[in-house]
């Protein structure tokens, strides 16, 4: 029986959660962090996968916050780090992520591929991208340092999310959901290929 779930309080203990065996985990692997930069836990990179989540017990989000501290790696196409949610199965889910190798990028178009949102399965990046170039991924201003920490605070209301990095209060990215999920599972997110660090995440539930 997992314990360490603390969702009345806002809380996760992501290192809880591993000690129990807690995670659902699609794709990857899960280990506690070793380092001491944060309490919390690493999804392994794992070369020539595709997408990894590990999804989180008894819940069921709707509306409401999540925030979290993330960190990735500045290795072009290697990084690519966020959080699912609405999730009801592998591919089903939406997400907001980060690509860390472009957050400070030179080029002007990698510097505004920064954070993404996609509604799987339907409109995934490259669909996104070429559909409605612009409207699904932004730039991070300021640019946070791609290989340190950086806190993500997502805001779902209704069929808007709005994402604020590093306690800014301008998003750096404000959209409408593509599709008609209302809640669903909450779940630590990687990229193809990728590994990602993740720690203090709190989910605030919207109150009626």
């Amino acid at each position: 029986m997992v314990t360490s779930y603390t969702y009345g309080q806002n809380t996760v203990d992501l290192v809880g959660l591993a000690q129990q065996n807690g995670y659902t985990l699609e794709n990857r692997s899960l280990t506690v962090l070793a380092d001491g930069s944060n309490p919390g836990v690493r999804l392994e990179e794992k070369q020539n996968s595709k997408e990894g989540v590990a999804w989180l017990p008894a819940l069921s989000f709707s509306e409401g916050t999540i925030e979290m501290d993330i960190r990735g790696k500045d290795v072009l196409q290697r990084s690519f780090v966020g959080i699912a949610f609405h999730g009801s199965g592998e591919r089903n889910y939406d997400a907001i992520y980060f690509r860390p190798f472009n957050f400070r990028a030179a080029d002007p178009v990698r510097h505004s591929h920064a954070v993404q949102y996609i509604a799987l399965p339907t409109y995934d990046w490259p669909v996104l991208r070429k559909d409605f170039p612009d409207q699904y991924e932004q730039p991070i201003e300021p640019a946070p340092d791609p290989n340190a920490w950086f806190h993500a605070r997502i805001v779902v209301e209704k069929d808007t999310v709005s994402v604020f990095v590093n306690g800014n209060a301008k998003p750096s990215l404000v959209v409408k959901k593509l599709n008609n999920r209302r809640d669903g599972k909450i779940g630590l997110w990687v990229g193809a290929g990728s590994g990602g660090d993740f720690a203090n995440l709190k989910i605030s539930p919207r109150t009626p």
